[in-house]
């Protein structure tokens, strides 16, 4: 059983790994035949196994493709100006600086506008986001969904598509609210019922709890964490503790252990009905009821769909009188999770949290089995009044939580927590006895008014593990950077874990192996000499020091941050060092390789006649003479390609790019029709002046 959601993963990565986009018919065959060879082998103690593993694969392949047919949808190809936009507001997000909004769209109207998405989202002004369900119109700037800052990097666009989000953008102007020219349909008007509630109860805590300590308390019990300043959300998850922001297994079993007790120790208060009545199994419904509320409450995300199954399944199995089987409850949880959200399977959320579960289960279960013994000598018992066995099973947790977790951290986001064991030593216990107790009985006390106390007594707990974050944070060499590798040492990683915690026999230490090769190979990922940006308005390149330089000509801050990061590089882009590899004057700028070769940005025509003879490498967003000596990356070619990576190599460059010629997914289709298109769709000659609901400049940049 722990191995079908394995294959069933594994046919999902294939899915997305194909350069074109499968026919969703031939998926579903497939599946089909692979089931009926597996029933007819049922007999064979070899056939069976592999039979059924190839089934898995095979579904899991169908049900990703045919996810994405379901919810095939429009994508804006070219940028749009003062486009006309009416809608019902579906989801509303409040972050530090802005506020984001994603509509429902009923009318869009622009000049020349060839495709009209059915959903966009929006940045707007901080607190000028509309409630979810209100009807509103405005005029934005739309924007195709951003494709990838470098090759191999994080697809916006991929994870939009699968939102059935088919352009973002910016309000401008004002936003206005209008009656409804139609019902809303049901998981609308539920939508908005639950946003109203999250609502109520944000407002509530943020009345009592000021600042980041009320914004954590928030997505504690709301799910709601995106108005979390930088400084305290990079230190949290700088010192391992960030994981607390993501509601998961840890939440989901204090909220029903806490129901499940409280309700079967009042209940056995009566002897009447602890005599005559199964109140365990009360309490285990109640504590289910608890649990779906507070799914429901906090946004349903991966990691709460994944802790709320298991959770299910245990206390379903407490009513039926039947043992719950760990490693098979994490196996139907992530069954579960991947056929509602087989895109899920390519996302961090899912991957940290499932290894982290898988990794804590194997330990708990066959790893370290005095864990679940009780002491059986005076000693034993005297260590345990004493909480050592707790601090031990915390100190082992979060070593072997964040070990597990770490392939995933470096791949997705490029650093380590090398503190974490620390750091949730320190914060962990006041978070688990002080600030999420307090929570729940806020909530309880809520509907009569008598909350503010209990929220302002979670917010010391909270206050208690910011500072103990911004002190680990600020550790020396608390920041564990990690140059970006590719997904082949990811994978070897994934089935190093996979083998020593679902394997029992002494084969599984030869997962440790894996684990080593996945290291080896993300240690000799090749780095790219020069980066270019999808506009070409950003340009790094790698010098004779080792580090990246990169010069800017635009806004575009996110491409150098995100480059630097998967260097494995702490510096900033406004750091001036960053800057230094390259010497600019009006027409352009000249950097060095690390051989000592020149590559030059042309800014204007003049500037090729030197650029062109010594330089070996151009980049322009002009059209570069014909007899050009230098490789030449010009507008057209940045346009296809998007973002570029180039590699210097026996006097040539090798590229890759994050468009790469063939591919053909719907997140990214089209592509040819939008490059012989106008880079720029208007209704007007220049953008509209920004009102009330437009957006700060910075985000406008960071849209851009």
């Amino acid at each position: 059983m722990p191995w079908l959601p394995v294959g069933f993963g594994l046919g999902i990565v294939v899915y997305f790994a194909a350069e074109r986009e499968p026919v969703w018919w031939v998926g579903a065959a497939l599946a089909a035949l692979a089931i009926a060879a597996a029933y007819r082998l049922r007999a064979s103690p070899v056939g069976f196994p592999v039979a059924v593993g190839c089934a898995a694969i095979a579904m899991g392949f169908a049900t990703a493709t045919l996810k994405s047919r379901l919810i095939d949808h429009t994508i804006l190809l070219a940028p749009a100006y003062s486009v006309s936009v009416s809608g019902f507001v579906e989801a509303r997000e409040e972050r530090e600086r802005s506020d984001r909004i994603v509509v429902h769209v009923a009318v869009m109207e622009a000049a020349r506008l060839a495709e009209k998405p059915e959903r966009v989202r929006l940045t707007v002004r901080k607190g000028a986001a509309p409630a979810v369900g209100a009807f509103i119109s405005l005029k934005a700037r739309l924007n195709p969904p951003a494709s990838p800052f470098r090759p191999g990097g994080y697809d916006l666009a991929r994870d939009l598509y699968f939102q059935r989000i088919g352009a973002t953008g910016l309000a401008l102007g004002r936003i206005e609210v209008l009656p409804a020219p139609a019902t809303p349909g049901l998981r609308l008007a539920f939508a908005t019922a639950v946003e109203a509630i999250r609502d109520g109860i944000d407002s509530r805590i943020r009345a009592a709890v000021k600042g980041d300590a009320g914004s954590i308390a928030s997505a504690l019990i709301t799910g709601k964490r995106d108005a979390l300043s930088a400084p305290v959300f990079d230190a949290m998850f700088i010192s391992g503790v960030g994981h607390v922001l993501s509601i998961s297994g840890y939440h989901m079993a204090l909220v029903a252990g806490v129901v499940f007790f409280i309700v079967r120790a009042v209940l056995a208060l009566f002897p009447a009905l602890a005599l005559r009545y199964p109140i365990k199994k009360w309490a285990a419904m109640a504590a289910l009821a608890a649990a779906t509320f507070y799914l429901v409450l906090s946004g349903a995300e991966v990691a709460t769909q994944r802790s709320y199954i298991m959770t299910a399944v245990v206390l379903i199995g407490v009513m039926a009188d039947r043992a719950t089987l760990t490693m098979r409850t994490i196996a139907v949880a992530a069954l579960g999770v991947m056929l509602i959200v087989p895109e899920a399977v390519i996302h961090p959320s899912f991957q940290m949290s499932f290894a982290a579960t898988l990794a804590l289960i194997a330990t708990y279960e066959r790893g370290i089995p005095w864990i679940a013994t009780a002491p059986e000598t005076p000693l034993g018992a005297r260590i345990a009044l004493w909480g050592a066995r707790e601090i031990t099973v915390l100190a082992i947790a979060s070593l072997v939580a964040g070990l597990a977790t770490t392939p995933y951290a470096a791949y997705h986001f490029h650093r380590m927590a090398p503190y974490g064991v620390i750091a949730n030593l320190l914060a962990m216990p006041i978070i688990s006895a002080l600030s999420m107790p307090a929570g729940l009985l806020a909530l309880v006390a809520l509907p009569f008014g008598f909350d503010a106390p209990l929220w302002r007594l979670m917010g010391v707990g909270i206050d208690w593990m910011v500072a103990v974050a911004m002190w680990v944070a600020n550790l020396p060499g608390a920041a564990g950077h990690v140059p970006a590798f590719g997904v082949g040492a990811m994978l070897l990683a994934t089935a190093g874990l996979v083998v020593i915690c679902l394997l029992r026999s002494p084969l599984r230490f030869a997962g440790a192996g894996f684990v080593v090769a996945g290291c080896a190979v993300a240690m000799m990922a090749a780095r790219p000499d020069v980066m270019v940006s999808a506009g070409g308005d950003v340009v790094a390149v790698r010098g004779a020091d080792g580090r990246l330089s990169a010069a800017k000509f635009a806004s575009d801050t996110l491409s150098a941050r995100e480059w630097l990061a998967a260097d494995g590089d702490a510096r900033l882009p406004n750091d001036r060092a960053v800057a230094a590899g390259f010497a600019c004057d009006p027409d352009g700028c000249v950097a060095r390789l690390a051989d000592g070769a020149a590559m030059a940005v042309s800014r204007t025509a003049a500037a090729f006649a030197d650029d062109c003879t010594r330089a070996i490498l151009i980049v322009t967003r002009r059209g570069a003479p014909a007899d050009c000596a230098a490789t030449v990356l010009d507008r057209s070619t940045l346009r296809s390609n998007g973002a570029m990576a180039l590699t210097y190599r026996n006097g040539r460059f090798e590229a890759m790019s994050a468009r790469p010629e063939g591919i053909d997914r719907p997140w990214t289709r089209r592509r040819e029709v939008a490059r012989n298109t106008a880079h720029s769709v208007a209704a007007t000659g220049v953008p509209p002046v920004s009102h009330d609901a437009t957006p700060p400049q910075p985000d406008i940049d960071a849209e851009q």
